[in-house]
């Protein structure tokens, strides 16, 4: 079986990238090549966010090549670590919990993340690459092997890469990676 190509059926248009963008838990034994990844960091980097804060932070992770893959790798629940272990990378998202300004809470740095992660899987789509967040880590395993301050709330772990074929994965992953994507309609979005 080849790789899966699962396009949103939309009810009303939207750009491609959006409708093509999907989360799989294949992914091809094919590195990235590091130019792409200082892109998609850099589509990050010009996400928006209050006061102009920016109080994303990652922890990058290349396959192979650095030692932060095993540490990042270590801290996922067992579900996830079964495929995206195949990911040729995997990166820690965090954000910093006070404004730099005057060390207050700021209560939008999980959203500004946020947009940061959706400008970076908006840029990998447009290369071809495709991003999987999850939520399925340990926190605390996280912290501690890659030493990330108290002062960053850790919120996501991304896996990023080509799309593998759907072969290579259990028979229960393999079912949800062959269904047809599914979202709710904007009625439902709407107070």
């Amino acid at each position: 079986m080849g790789n899966i190509i699962k396009i949103a059926k939309t009810d009303f248009p939207i750009l491609d990238l959006l409708k093509n963008r999907w989360s799989p838990r294949s992914f091809a034994d094919k590195s990235i090549d590091k130019n792409i990844i200082m892109s998609l960091l850099e589509a990050a980097r010009w996400s928006p966010s209050a006061f102009n804060e920016q109080p994303w932070r990652y922890v990058l992770g290349v396959k192979n090549e650095d030692s932060n893959f095993l540490k990042i790798l270590e801290s996922l629940v067992e579900s996830n670590r079964i495929w995206a272990q195949n990911a040729p990378v995997l990166l820690a998202c965090c954000s910093r919990r006070t404004f730099v300004l005057n060390n207050k809470v700021n209560p939008y740095s999980a959203y500004d993340a946020g947009q940061s992660i959706a400008h970076l899987t908006i840029q990998a789509i447009s290369e071809n690459i495709y991003v999987h967040q999850m939520a399925g880590f340990d926190k605390d395993v996280l912290r501690k092997n890659c030493n990330i301050s108290e002062d960053y709330e850790i919120l996501s772990v991304v896996a990023i890469g080509y799309v593998g074929s759907p072969d290579k994965l259990p028979e229960n992953l393999k079912k949800i990676e062959m269904s047809e994507r599914q979202r709710k309609k904007i009625s439902e979005m709407l107070f």
